[in-house]
């Protein structure tokens, strides 16, 4: 567990973290009450400095407080887009301040959405168009932001709006936590080819933002998203693909609900045990396919290398962030494989149901969750940055290849034919 020539604290770790969770699980306490107790603990959030819920710890002795937490059976922290990207996006760049407001909503189960991407500005994020201007204490925000999950539950956004627009595009960004329940604000679902509707448009019409809440200082948004970007394309990595617990889920929680309501019933898994895609597929296997065809066979073991290619990647990218460090190309690198993974799963899984792979609903394989991966894998293919930019990453800053050019680079954003301000020249 130790670098050579340091002490391996593990053990100490996992039993302090082990005898903290037997002494203070009450599978009846109200969950709001029990993620209160762990995030004042620090046992919740680790990785995350002293004095912010947190503990400090590096990667490698995180994960052996998850097991530890397993181990016990107790309730998991929240996970989710408030606690994956707006928490550690606040503890690099927030005030002391703005985290003494915010972070207690974030480790205790508040629900936060990530106000990005527009209908002008997707891949090229920085060329985005939502507009802020200060009017005394406040800011003033007008745009539209798109493809925004949770929005129609959550309490505070993430928000990128264009602070100056007479400097290059990536200089004139600042980063904002708006709230999201305010007459400004008007959120309209978009149904999916799923059946569900957790990606919303935003539409922002003089909606009001206090300054204090500015993230960061003036212009300097494109850095605080950098941060944001790095954790959503960890969260969104091949490493957490199968986890009943994903970073990514979206849900209202009953927080006067007793904690046990979310132990997982499952035991820790020992070291190379089959993830949950893994086991649907094999499960696909035994009862569409034929477990003695080479080629399935041969597929399944594919799925299998790719899944712990991955697993190996995540695990690089989240000791990247435990270093203190903000995580590198290797977050593009384990996106892409979740993505390439995704569509293996999809072609493999639909090629072994055959003609039940037509069906819908409870006809449905499985209950409709090989449609559910088949579906589902468009999504981490564009979301968190898309396949093609994450290969421009990974060529310029681990390849070493020149960059693409760019005429926009020193030009006033103002100046540029982007998104609608190209349709009236």
């Amino acid at each position: 567990m130790s670098h050579r020539g340091e002490p391996d604290v593990g053990t100490d770790v996992y039993a302090e973290a082990r005898s903290w969770f037997d002494d203070n699980w009450d599978p009846e306490l109200a969950l709001r009450e029990w993620w209160r107790r762990m995030a004042a603990s620090g046992w919740a959030f680790p990785t995350w400095p002293e004095g912010t819920y947190g503990r400090g710890l590096s990667g490698d002795a995180a994960r052996l407080v998850v097991d530890a937490r397993r181990d016990a059976g107790v309730a998991p922290p929240p996970a989710g887009i408030a606690q994956n990207l707006a928490g550690p996006t606040i503890v690099a760049h927030g005030t002391p301040d703005q985290q003494a407001r915010f972070l207690p909503g974030v480790v205790t189960g508040e629900i936060w959405c990530q106000l990005f991407s527009e209908p002008g500005a997707g891949s090229d994020l920085a060329g985005l168009q939502t507009r802020a201007e200060r009017d005394g204490d406040e800011w003033v925000v007008n745009g539209q932001k798109v493809w925004t999950s949770g929005a129609h539950i959550a309490r505070y956004g993430i928000l990128i709006a264009r602070t100056d627009p007479t400097v290059p595009k990536h200089a004139g960004l600042s980063y904002f936590v708006i709230e999201m329940d305010q007459p400004g604000i008007e959120v309209r679902p978009i149904r999916e080819m799923t059946g569900r509707s957790i990606f919303n448009e935003v539409f922002l019409t003089d909606a009001r933002v206090p300054a204090d809440n500015q993230i960061g200082g003036l212009g300097e948004g494109w850095s605080v998203a950098l941060t944001t970007l790095a954790n959503e394309r960890t969260m969104l990595g091949a490493g957490s693909f199968g986890s009943s617990g994903s970073g990514a889920a979206i849900r209202e929680i009953d927080l006067d609900a007793p904690a046990r309501q979310l132990v997982r019933s499952e035991a820790r898994p020992a070291s190379g045990a089959r993830s949950g895609a893994a086991e649907l597929l094999q499960a696909v296997l035994e009862r569409h396919g034929d477990s003695a065809d080479p080629i399935a066979r041969q597929e399944v073991a594919r799925i299998h290398s790719l899944i712990e290619i991955a697993r190996y990647t995540d695990l690089r990218a989240k000791a990247a962030i435990a270093r203190g460090g903000r995580p590198g190309p290797e977050v593009s690198v384990g996106k892409l494989a979740a993505s390439h993974l995704l569509q293996t799963m999809r072609e493999t899984l639909f090629r072994l149901c055959g003609p039940y792979a037509t069906l819908w609903g409870d006809d449905a394989p499985f209950g409709g969750r090989a449609h559910e991966v088949g579906l589902s894998s468009y999504l981490i293919s564009i979301g968190g940055g898309t396949d093609q930019i994450q290969r421009n990453i990974i060529g310029e800053r681990v390849l070493g290849l020149p960059r693409e050019p760019r005429a926009d680079k020193d030009v006033a954003f103002s100046e540029l034919k982007v998104g609608t301000q190209g349709a009236d020249r």
